[in-house]
């Protein structure tokens, strides 16, 4: 439990019970209060470099938009690398990450409030014309119902609260009259059928035309979805109902959020990841703050906040005590079993746990959130981004980053409290990394890998609807808005709805159902704002104070889960066997494992987070003797190394990772194969060879260009359309001979990320590009003296364009995924599968890759790999036998025998009628 819990009450020295009827208000206050404890402790920033850092805000959000306007809308969102608009089935499938899209122009809709907060009133009243007259709402599609909501009706109802607000000023917005809520009021028909379920959770996916039951639908087969899919639509739902009279909306978010309170584990009070819409069965029986559960927790507490319904706050202090007694290991955030909270599911935190301390701002709970904060904060000054997900002594388990604001929405929320400059500086590295990092010439591009510095072909709508705002607020004062920001709350899309409508059409019951509700300790029920009296007494450096031990965190890698032993200990039992520490040659390990399953079903359970903990093990082993990704970045005019592509490593060559980098100009050997000796020697001596994949041996390739005098060779796959966004990269192996011989590094590019370099060449002529392990940090200077250079001959905004002219949709298109297909008879190559690729995030559709119900989380069983065998026509793909530990051996039986005591749990379970 956090110590934190006796000290809140705002106001007043001794913690009190707080009325259930208070208001959001009341934290306003408070965050005064705190900001107010901070000028005397610590030297703040200068208001000339808070505006400063709020003018780049405001240009990197132009670039982006303006971007996305000028080479993307109407479609959905903007692909950066190739400045092209992603139309849904017009690019390849990235799986449900694509159920965001809907033809309906997602990155404006998700944009509109955000350019209020930015000042840009102009472009709002620009960019909500534009919505009324191009944007379809019965398009033929099916859709993520959780991403519609967040960001679709969640961005229409945000526009609609701000236009009338600027209607009201009398300068702007003269001419609307709620046509944006007419709007969100028929998207919200549209998504009703979703909850035709017996249990009034909704089905993960709707189409928008058709509905879920008509055959031409093609979705309504489901029956699992995640918590948070099912459990964050009460503010949106509810604002639409207040907003227009319409009740039904409100009540059948209600229903779905009283359905998940009493599914909850009655003994944990902790739920689970996924669920089934029908039955109400939990599926996936591991419960943490990130993907799949996440935003279920901050609707409660905000719907308490926006709704005034005492029974939402009951609920989320119920969850909460459970996340600070089981899932709280401070500074992490660990997942566990429901049925078994001391027991940790896995050992690794996924990025979107990232917003959980700046709800703990909101509950009042400081101290763990500074801790949590702090240590998300250590792990992005080691990768420069928060990766997808990493381990616990903070090793990447998922290399992506697709740009997620859910770390500076915390770190804005932690500012407010505490007004501490600490945390203006953390923003300021943030846009630093940013730019120096994400930054392409037709916007931001998500990172594919954080360890190389490769680019994804992506910008998510939330990425402008979140992460500006954020930015943008945390370096302003009151007088740079143009309206209250306290006189609103966040939605988990950052869209703003406004208090007032807690009092507006009240039409719907207030008291919710929360049966069976649990009596805990007065300390859960405090004030949801930190009483600044005693959080900071006397010492304006409190929060430094909670800081400085994780400050070397991630480095040292602090004990796990020391906490959890120590309490086995004390009281008395013994604590299990974790894989990470067996030793075959203790006879005390191995008579546990002999036990495992034999005296109880606690043993059971032992047994088989062990087997899982040992399988995980292995895979990670085997992960490690794999090659990382290498990075091809071009750093020639104009993209002066902006753009960094995903590279397949070789295992023969030079090892990037132990020398230099290469750098030099690229140039086609012919023939193009790279299969016999080249007759054009004079154009590749010295430079980097292009070459086509096939027909020969990766090694033979590599020999016929270094005789040639190349430095470097760069392999562009054949297949056309293949992509490292949807398909594993692989490792070129040699021929079975000696390769000793080969000096010079070669990588492999997709037909993709190949077209890159070869549209470059079109446009350019000259295309110089670095091959090295990781991306390079860009010389300012350089860049610079390029572009005065080249200036004359012409503009950067037209090379940009002219660019994506030589790649079209249609030059890409993929009827399958790459793995999923054969390679072509002719290829004669060794390969095997980078580890740090996967199939393309979801996330969530917004959390990270893998999850197959809307709300997507993390997978380690999701990672792919692939062999393919060259030179031989006849050849075929085969996996190489990798080393498995010894304990393994067996597995597959003992896994039976433990799925038949987990049965028999279930039985005796059910004959005690526990839920």
């Amino acid at each position: 439990m956090s110590e934190a819990g006796g000290d809140r009450g705002c106001g007043s020295p001794a913690p009190q019970r707080a009325p259930w009827s208070l208001v959001a208000t009341t934290a306003a206050l408070c965050l005064v209060t705190a900001t107010s404890m901070w000028t005397a402790g610590a030297a703040p920033m200068t208001r000339e470099e808070k505006q400063k850092l709020g003018n780049q805000v405001l240009e990197m959000f132009d670039h982006a938009y303006g971007n996305y306007m000028e080479h993307a809308y109407p479609a959905d969102e903007l692909m950066p690398l190739t400045c092209r608009g992603r139309i849904r089935g017009e690019e390849p499938s990235r799986g449900d990450v694509d159920d965001a899209l809907g033809k309906f122009s997602l990155t404006l809709i998700d944009s509109l409030d955000t350019l209020v907060v930015l000042n840009k009133t102009k472009e709002f009243e620009d960019a909500v014309k534009k919505v009324l007259r191009d944007v379809n709402l019965d398009n033929d599609v099916v859709v993520s119902v959780f991403e519609t909501n967040i960001r679709v009706l969640g961005g229409l109802l945000g526009g609609h609260s701000l236009a009338i607000m600027l209607k009201e000023k009398g300068e702007y917005m003269q001419w609307y009259n709620d046509e944006l809520l007419q709007m969100a009021k028929q998207l919200g028909y549209k998504l009703l059928p979703a909850f035709n379920t017996t249990s009034g959770l909704p089905y993960p996916r709707i189409n928008l035309k058709f509905g879920i039951r008509k055959p031409e639908a093609r979705t309504g087969t489901e029956t699992d979805t995640c918590t948070a899919c099912a459990g964050t639509l009460i503010l949106e739902f509810a604002a639409l109902s207040r907003f227009t009279g319409a009740t039904i909306f409100e009540e059948y978010a209600r229903k779905a959020l009283d359905f998940l309170w009493e599914k909850r584990q009655r003994s944990s009070n902790l739920v689970g990841v996924t669920i089934n819409i029908h039955t109400g069965d939990w599926v996936r029986k591991d419960s943490g703050v990130g993907a799949g559960i996440d935003s279920y927790y901050e609707y409660l507490l905000k719907a308490y906040v926006l709704l005034g319904d005492d029974s939402f706050l009951e609920r989320f202090n119920t969850h909460y005590d459970a996340i600070m007694r089981y899932i709280s290991q401070p500074p992490l955030l660990l997942d566990v079993h429901i049925h078994k909270p001391m027991l940790n599911a896995r050992t690794w935190m996924d990025a979107l746990l990232a917003f959980f301390p700046g709800l703990q701002v909101l509950k009042g709970d400081i101290r763990p959130a500074i801790e949590t904060h702090e240590m998300l904060y250590q792990v992005i000054k080691k990768h420069n981004f928060l990766p997808e997900a990493f381990t616990t002594d903070f090793r990447v388990h998922w290399a992506q980053h697709p740009l997620r604001p859910e770390f500076a929405e915390s770190t804005y929320f932690l500012y407010k409290a505490t007004g501490d400059p600490y945390y203006l500086e953390v923003g300021k590295t943030l846009i630093e990394n940013l730019n120096k990092y994400a930054r392409v010439p037709c916007g931001f591009a998500a990172m594919k890998d954080v360890r190389t510095g490769s680019h994804e072909d992506r910008m998510d709508s939330f990425f402008l609807a979140e992460m500006f705002k954020y930015l943008y607020l945390l370096f302003a004062d009151k007088e740079d808005i143009i309206f209250d920001i306290e006189d609103y709350i966040f939605t988990t899309e950052a869209h703003l709805l406004p208090l007032w409508l807690s009092t507006t059409n009240q039409s719907v019951s207030k008291k919710s159902t929360t049966s069976e509700y649990i009596e805990l300790d007065d300390s859960n029920f405090d004030w949801t704002c930190p009483n600044t009296q005693i959080l900071f007494p006397n010492d304006p450096l409190y929060a430094q104070s909670i800081r400085e031990p994780l400050k070397n965190v991630v480095d040292k890698s602090c004990p796990r889960g020391v906490i959890r032993v120590e309490e086995s200990f004390r009281s008395g039992s013994r604590p299990p066997l974790r894989a990470r520490d067996f030793m075959a040659t203790n006879p005390e390990h191995l008579e546990i494992l002999k036990k495992m399953g034999a005296a109880s079903s606690i043993d059971a359970e032992d047994g088989l987070r062990f087997m899982q903990e040992m399988i995980e093990l292995s895979s990670q082993q085997q992960k490690e003797q794999q090659l990382p990704p290498r990075a091809v970045q071009i750093v020639s005019h104009p993209f002066f190394g902006r753009v960094v592509l995903t590279a397949g490593p070789a295992q023969f060559g030079l090892d990037l990772s132990k020398h230099k980098e290469t750098r030099g100009f690229v140039a086609s050997s012919k023939p193009y194969n790279g299969c016999s000796e080249l007759t054009n020697p004079e154009a590749v001596m010295g430079k980097i060879a292009l070459l086509l994949r096939g027909q020969c041996m990766f090694a033979e390739k590599a020999r016929n260009i270094q005789n040639a005098g190349a430095i470097g060779g760069i392999v562009i796959d054949d297949n056309e359309g293949s992509s490292s966004d949807t398909a594993p990269l692989f490792q070129m192996a040699g021929d079975g001979k000696d390769t000793d011989d080969i000096k010079i590094p070669m990588l492999f590019l997709f037909s993709k990320e190949g077209s890159i370099i070869l549209d470059a060449i079109r446009e350019y002529e000259e295309v110089e590009v670095l091959l090295s392990d990781k991306a390079k940090d860009r010389d300012p200077e350089t860049e610079n003296e390029s572009q005065n250079q080249s200036a004359e001959q012409t503009t950067p905004g037209s090379q940009e364009v002219d660019l994506v002219d030589g790649a079209s949709p249609e030059d890409s298109p993929l009827n399958s995924h790459p793995e999923a297909s054969s390679p072509a008879a002719t290829d004669s190559a060794a390969a095997s599968a980078s580890p740090s690729q996967q199939n393309s995030d979801p996330t969530e559709n917004r959390g990270p890759p893998g999850f197959d119900g809307e709300c997507t989380y993390l997978d380690e069983d999701e990672e792919q790999s692939e062999t393919e065998e060259d030179s031989n026509p006849n050849a075929s793909w085969g996996k190489e036998a990798q080393p498995v530990h010894p304990i393994l051996a067996n597995w597959n039986e003992d896994m039976e025998a433990i799925e038949m005591m987990e049965k028999e749990m279930k039985k005796r379970e059910m004959m005690k009628g526990e839920l």
